[in-house]
């Protein structure tokens, strides 16, 4: 378990560096499209190679809505948010899916949301608010619609734990990425975004989120969240914004200020609390 949260962090974090280069040669929307729409066919070669079936009729309405809400609802909220706020704050505003989780699990999977657990969570979010560097909301509206990204992405993490235990995490990888990536193409296709800048970095780009950041890293947050508690699961996404936020220093040569060490300090101890109360 360990070892697979070990890798989505390495890849969703040292991610948030190749999409600030992605930012260069794609308009946004149009890179995740690209993004997911790569993670399918490798996906889709995969069950192929391994021969997984279509899909069991019980579990696709459930496949089909939780990839709409945490690939395509999710990431077009946070790109066009990104529109109008800050990257660092539209990731902050991102990350509040596993408040939103923690409180849905509440409810929905008996998983009990104690003051305890609250303050880990709190810490968490206002460490991830500080690692950022201190950054104010520029636009309420566009706020509002990244948070409720997040709320998708912690519907789609209650759905999994209700609905999906027993579905092949390949194949539910592999369908949650189609069915995201065809409502992405779709609104592409009715929305142009752009013109797309075709070079080798351009190409890495969509070869490091296609193959690693969506058909590995998802899969994997897919295993990771069948075998924990679900608020448990999202708290420990918050290692990857320290990752990428250090990837930026050692890779882009980005300061290091005391706002890093202050939110990695917070981050890691509202983990702590989290996992020492899951216990």
């Amino acid at each position: 378990m360990l070892r697979a949260l070990a890798a989505i962090w390495l890849i969703w974090g040292l991610n948030w560096v190749v999409m600030k280069t992605a930012n260069t040669y794609f308009p946004p929307i149009l890179f995740v499209t690209w993004r997911f729409g790569t993670g399918a066919l490798i996906l889709l070669a995969v069950a192929y190679w391994r021969k997984i079936p279509f899909p069991d009729k019980k579990f696709l309405p459930w496949i089909i809505l939780t990839g709409i809400l945490q690939l395509t609802l999710n990431n077009i909220a946070a790109q066009v948010g990104m529109l109008s706020v800050s990257a660092g704050m539209a990731a902050v505003l991102n990350y509040t899916a596993p408040l939103w989780t923690a409180i849905l699990a509440h409810f929905a999977l008996n998983e009990r949301l104690t003051k305890i657990k609250c303050v880990g969570i709190f810490s968490a979010i206002l460490g991830l608010y500080v690692l950022m560097g201190l950054q104010g909301v520029e636009d309420l509206g566009a706020a509002f619609i990244i948070i409720l990204g997040a709320v998708a992405m912690a519907v789609s993490n209650i759905v999994v734990k209700l609905q999906l235990m027993k579905c092949d995490m390949v194949q539910l990888t592999t369908w949650q990425m189609v069915f995201g990536a065809i409502v992405l193409v779709g609104y592409s296709s009715l929305f142009p975004q752009g013109e797309i800048n075709w070079c080798l970095p351009a190409v890495l780009c969509v070869i490091y989120n296609g193959a690693l950041a969506s058909a590995l890293a998802f899969f994997l947050w897919n295993y990771v969240l069948t075998h924990i508690e679900a608020s448990l699961a999202s708290i420990a996404t918050f290692v990857a914004p320290i990752v990428g936020v250090l990837g930026g220093v050692f890779i882009l040569g980005e300061p290091f200020t005391v706002h890093i060490v202050l939110g990695m300090a917070l981050i890691f101890a509202g983990i702590l609390i989290v996992v020492k109360k899951s216990k």
